[in-house]
């Protein structure tokens, strides 16, 4: 029998799981998740700027700050009434500047400060289940939940790579250097894993060639590119730059 405590403690696991779509009975046999805070609130978050090569297909709010909508290029933005936020036939969503009437700066303020935590408690992460796995090769493998570190760049050849696991089941990779996925490559999900619970925290910069495929959230150090064609289902939360060509994104709540 269950003691009144493990009951519990099993309840709230079970709220917890079904906050972010597992289901039932599973459990999470990576890391925890980690937490974003508002920066949750976000498809494309950004410090520097966000630049896009039309068309392109964005589901989700866009924010730059502590800079201007003018950081925000090839939009074609539409100043709401209000002016508190600006749309865009390419965003299926807001998108937010420092320079627009409140509370948007504060509420940047806060997604900002939220999205640096969230890279800090990220990277910060000890005790991986794997190391420099095939020296940053990753081209071609499975894998499984775990906390991943490498102290060098991480490569996604043209072959792809298979995550595998349960709707409850957590990934952090921690790259010390660039992650660079190949033209036509794409990230495969199986076993009902969710993007929300994939979380690439890539020091250098990110790399996506043309018609890459990627799952999952992206904190990112420096900056984020995606080139013509990729396609993604997650999130961007860059503390510089994004630069996007004809590309394709799925925010996932």
């Amino acid at each position: 029998m269950l003691s009144a405590l493990n009951k519990i403690v099993c309840l709230s696991l079970w709220a917890s799981f079904l906050s972010v779509g597992a289901a039932p009975g599973a459990i999470n046999l990576g890391p925890a998740p980690i937490a974003l805070g508002t920066a949750a609130n976000f498809a494309i978050l950004s410090e520097t700027g966000v630049s896009t090569v039309p068309p392109s297909a964005i589901t989700g709010n866009v924010g730059v700050s502590p800079i201007s909508a003018n950081a925000l290029t090839g939009f074609t933005l539409t100043l709401a009434s209000t002016g508190a936020f600006s749309t865009s036939s390419q965003v299926v969503g807001d998108l937010f500047a420092a320079s627009y009437a409140a509370p948007t700066p504060a509420t940047l303020t806060t997604a900002i400060s939220n999205m640096q935590t969230a890279f800090t408690n990220a990277n910060g992460l000890v005790n991986p289940g794997f190391t420099n796995l095939a020296s940053g090769a990753i081209g071609g493998l499975v894998l499984t939940p775990a906390l991943y570190k490498w102290t060098s760049s991480v490569t996604i050849s043209a072959s792809g790579v298979t995550i595998s696991g349960t709707s409850a089941d957590v990934f952090v990779f921690q790259i010390a250097g660039t992650l660079t996925v190949a033209a036509g490559a794409r990230v495969t999900l199986v076993g009902g894993v969710l993007a929300s619970n994939i979380f690439w925290v890539v020091s250098g910069a990110v790399t996506a060639d043309a018609g890459a495929h990627i799952e999952g959230v992206i904190l990112a150090k420096t900056s984020v590119t995606l080139e013509t064609g990729t396609t993604m289902n997650g999130r961007i939360l860059s503390q510089t730059f994004v630069a996007l060509q004809k590309v394709s994104i799925l925010f996932h709540s």
